[in-house]
């Protein structure tokens, strides 16, 4: 009998991101070749986020009961469902395309499920000592996922037409779910303790009652609004400063995803070894500020580069010793809760970061980076003195 593997659980999440990557660069495009207003705009790019802020911890906490290879496949088979409605959407036009478009991303949402219990996958398979190492591969297959996915959806948008994206993710997701279905293995161990059942909001109660892990969650939500902002402001800064078109700025986006998979799949594990967990994700979030003080004020190319490197990697080593920490700080019955509740934090700053991000850029293009450079420091700092206090090392 197979054994519970990490490199299949990587695979899935990979895969699940292809998907993902294929569609997600491409909405406003599509909302705006639709004719949405901005306020419909707005909608579709913000609406799987907002459900994934009000589903993952269910998602999460259904997994600590049922297991995470059940509700893996309940998520790969809802987004074949999702991107094929949106395959289907983008061959209508107007207003019933914007309707059925926003449809599509609501239900993605919904059923987005995969990195919340992938990560408490990770959790139950990995001793807490490798936890962290491990969970960089969550990060190394996002990275990977946003460095194919594109690449992939301006392909067949070219080859299929509108409709071809979201027919190719379809297929893409379909082939995941017989992948999970085939090779995946349940993770979770049968636990003689009580499994007690929550509501939403008890949810994040419970998980906020141990000071430490509510701290961390708090940071998540801090460094995804960051990187929220850098995502929604990075090409309207590109083409301002070097007058680079969506070619362009592609390219300097897979730098980013191609460096910070590198440090995740491979660099992560030295640097927790040296440092441990608690100075490392405070190192991080201040290289974090470092680079995004940088980016608005560079004025070359290769200074652009600079600096894109520095912000990709805190941004790609502050999530592993995260996750791991949270992971490690949780009881065994509870990782796909926690996992949910950290995954529901990180959708509420996608949220509020693109409205924050785009109005302060239209002030002043440096503003959005410089408070958010702020944010990171501050989080960084406090990280360092929080963490690392001997009370705390001990919980």
């Amino acid at each position: 009998m197979r054994k519970p593997s990490l490199s299949i659980i990587f695979f899935t999440v990979f895969i699940d991101l292809i998907g993902f990557g294929i569609v997600m660069p491409l909405l406003p495009l599509y909302s705006a070749e639709f004719g949405a207003p901005g306020w419909m705009n707005g909608a579709i790019v913000a609406s799987f986020s907002l459900m994934q802020f009000l589903f993952a911890p269910a998602w999460g906490k259904l997994s600590d009961r049922i297991g995470r290879r059940p509700v893996l496949l309940i998520s790969n088979a809802g987004s074949t469902i999702a991107y094929g409605m949106f395959g289907f959407a983008s061959g209508f036009a107007g207003q019933q395309a914007l309707w059925l478009l926003l449809a599509s991303r609501i239900f993605a949402g919904i059923c987005g499920a995969n990195l919340s219990v992938a990560s408490a996958y990770i959790a139950d398979v990995s001793p807490p000592e490798k936890r962290s190492k491990s969970m960089g591969l969550i990060g190394m297959a996002f990275g990977l996922g946003f460095i194919f996915g594109p690449a992939l959806g301006s392909f067949s948008a070219g080859k299929f037409g509108l409709a071809g994206p979201g027919w190719v993710a379809a297929a893409i997701c379909g082939v995941n779910f017989l992948f999970t279905l085939t090779m995946l293995v349940e993770s979770l161990k049968p636990s003689s303790e009580p499994k007690v059942r929550r509501v939403r909001f008890e949810q994040w109660a419970h998980t906020f009652k141990h000071p430490t892990i509510g701290f961390l969650v708090g940071l998540y939500f801090f460094a995804t609004f960051a990187f929220a902002c850098f995502e929604v402001t990075i090409g309207l800064l590109l083409e301002h400063k070097f007058n680079y078109g969506p070619k362009q700025v592609g390219y300097f986006i897979t730098y980013c995803g191609l460096l910070s998979a590198l440090l995740q799949g491979g660099g992560i594990g030295p640097l927790i070894k040296r440092f441990g967990e608690r100075k490392l994700l405070a190192m991080a979030l201040v290289v974090v500020a470092a680079g995004l003080l940088m980016i608005p004020y560079v004025s070359t190319i290769s200074g652009m580069l600079l600096a894109l490197g520095v912000f990709a990697a805190g941004s790609g080593i502050h999530r592993p010793p995260l996750f791991g920490l949270i992971s490690i700080l949780t009881p065994e019955s509870e990782q796909g809760e926690a996992m949910g509740v950290t995954q529901s934090a990180g959708s509420l700053a996608r949220i509020v970061a693109p409205v924050f991000a785009i109005t302060l850029y239209e002030v002043r293009p440096p503003l959005p980076y410089v408070i958010c450079a702020a944010v990171a420091l501050l989080a960084g700092v406090v990280a360092w003195s929080y963490l690392n206090r001997p009370e705390i090392k001990g919980h």
